[in-house]
């Protein structure tokens, strides 16, 4: 088909989708649809298609309020039939997703993987969509991660249309439109597909393979948010403890860095060599509360009085670590960390990794998320923080008079109201069917990660080994990397800003998934390398493997076998 609005017209795979818009752009092109580029305005990278979709029906409101909404927006980038080769690829979104995938006048940006420059580099159809709702809130700037204003309903309750737009139905409609339109613009399907997505993205992934398995052929999932209400109600922990036990008063980046690099220096040494992060979180049982270098000479430490950690704080950290408990309590390390599986009786989730940069975790005010959330549960905006607004009243840190009787109320309740939040957890562990269509699943997270603790991933894959039959059936299909030192991106998520983790990268990963949809080749050990240091290497395995130091250099990859 010509890339023109011949397509508006041409393509109708149903009665709910409208063809929005249809340019071309030749290679070199600036990637805009209105106004003047710029020095950053990217360019095509190959002569592309770009077809914007409305999937309705969306959600009926008034203009402009958050709750309104005309559809599931989807972008889809195409290739030039010369340039194809023949696979989908396309991208997750990330936080409370939203995005310009609907709009006429911009065009969408997308978490880690951006689908114009997939089609153009790699010669893939690519796609992302808006998951229902637009990222924009009128009059309000909005935060990281979007915003959940557009998931209760103008009266303050759920909004479940778009809560299921959000949680499951914009992805798969995506993945159906997506294949609609490359079979009806190069006269034949596609070969291979695949979904690429990153934290909300990689729970997107794991949607795909729980409810729709037959949408995709591998999926490469990164971070992924599975256990969402678990992890994310539970955000609200952490600074709830500092107004508890802090007197509100958050503490500094200074402090929690000398907590954190306390903990590196305990425990990330290898082979004699400080490594600079922690390889093994999981032998990882550093105290602070007990460690007199750190701590403030009124607490019997023998810290500089300028830069100390009192008891208190030292505690606060121990119990952001451990996760929340029914008591807001937290046993020794020695006997406990953060790292022991299963949940101990009265532990609700875990916490962030010792050695993990922890401003995002131990703020004075909570990801908004996770306050969105507490609010969800008891149907009350109030609770939220200010970044939620609603016709009923905008959120008004209602949060800080919680109890962590409360709290743990709110985490019951947002698990008891799974089916309307449309399977949110995304926490199924029957794989049978996508394993059955012959599909294969890569994850990785990594175990410095500043937002979703790693241990989620590792509690999931554990609970499908049990559910599927053993390791090795599910190996067959679906194995899961663990990342030393790595954040909530491909990046270094330790507080220390000089350490040098080797870390795999995106493209690494996503032809190592492609490999083994398309030729068999099931991926084993992976080599890795540092950024900054090309000399630096490492490995990383599939779980429950780990790289285990043999001797030789410790910042040499052959000196790591997985065991």
């Amino acid at each position: 088909m010509q890339c023109d609005d011949s397509i508006k017209t041409g393509f109708s795979p149903d009665s709910n989708t409208t063809v929005l818009l249809v340019r071309a752009f030749a290679k070199g092109e600036p990637l805009i649809l209105t106004g003047e580029p710029t020095e950053a305005t990217p360019i095509a990278l190959n002569d592309l298609c770009m077809v914007k979709l409305n999937v309705g029906p969306g959600n009926p409101g008034a203009p402009g309020s958050p709750s309104t909404s005309a559809g599931i927006g989807i972008e889809i980038w195409l290739p030039s039939a010369a340039n194809w080769n023949e696979r989908i690829h396309v991208a997750g979104n990330g936080g409370w997703a939203g995005g310009a995938q609907g709009s006429t006048t911009e065009l969408a940006n997308s978490l880690m993987v951006v689908p114009a420059q997939i089609a153009g580099l790699e010669g893939a159809v690519s796609a992302s969509n808006d998951t229902g709702h637009s990222f924009e809130v009128p009059g309000y700037e909005n935060p990281a991660g979007g915003n959940g204003s557009f998931s209760f309903r103008p009266d303050g309750t759920l909004n479940t249309a778009l809560w299921y737009d959000f949680s499951r139905r914009g992805i798969h409609e995506m993945a159906v439109k997506t294949k609609a339109l490359t079979e009806y613009y190069y006269g034949r399907p596609a070969k291979y597909s695949y979904w690429d997505g990153f934290s909300t993205g990689g729970r997107q992934g794991m949607m795909e393979a729980q409810a729709s398995p037959e949408d995709f052929d591998g999926i490469l999932v990164g971070a992924p948010a599975i256990n969402w209400s678990r992890f994310i109600t539970s955000y609200v922990y952490p600074s709830l403890l500092i107004q508890q036990q802090l007197d509100g008063v958050a503490p500094t980046k200074a402090q929690l860095d000398l907590i954190s690099n306390a903990a590196i220096a305990a425990c990330g040494t290898v082979g004699g060599q400080d490594m600079g992060y922690i390889v093994d979180p999981f032998a990882c049982t550093y105290n602070p509360e007990t460690d007199r270098s750190i701590l403030c000479g009124a607490d019997g430490g023998n810290a500089p009085d300028a830069a100390c950690v009192t008891r208190a704080l030292a505690n606060v950290v121990n119990k952001s670590w451990y996760g929340l408990t029914l008591e807001g309590t937290v046993p020794d390390p020695r006997l406990r960390n953060e790292f022991s599986a299963p949940l101990a009786d009265n532990q609700r989730w875990f916490g962030h990794t010792r050695g993990t940069d922890l401003q995002f975790a131990l703020a004075a005010s909570p990801m908004q998320l996770g306050a969105d959330m507490v609010a969800h549960a008891f149907g009350d905006p109030t609770l939220a923080t200010p970044a939620l607004v609603n016709e009923t009243g905008d959120g008004d840190d209602g949060w800080k008079d919680m109890s962590i009787d409360r709290l743990n109320e709110a985490f019951d309740i947002n698990l008891e109201k799974q089916d309307l939040y449309a399977g949110i957890n995304t926490d199924n562990p029957d794989l049978r069917p996508f394993r059955n269509h012959g599909g294969k699943l890569l994850m990785y997270h990594g175990l410095a990660d500043q937002l979703i603790p790693p241990q989620g991933s590792i509690h999931y894959y554990e609970r499908v080994i049990a559910e599927m039959g053993g390791l090795d059936q599910v190996q067959d299909f679906y194995r899961l990397y663990l990342v030393p030192g790595m954040a909530h991106d491909f990046a270094n998520g330790t507080s220390n800003p000089d350490a040098t983790p080797p870390l795999p990268t995106r493209d690494q990963l996503y032809a190592a998934l492609t490999a083994w949809v398309e030729r068999g080749e099931a991926p084993g050990r992976l080599q890795t390398v540092a950024l900054s240091d090309a000399s630096r290497t490492g490995a990383i395995c599939p779980y429950p493997a780990r790289a285990t130091y043999g001797g030789g250099s410790p910042t040499t990859a052959d000196s790591y076998q997985c065991r």
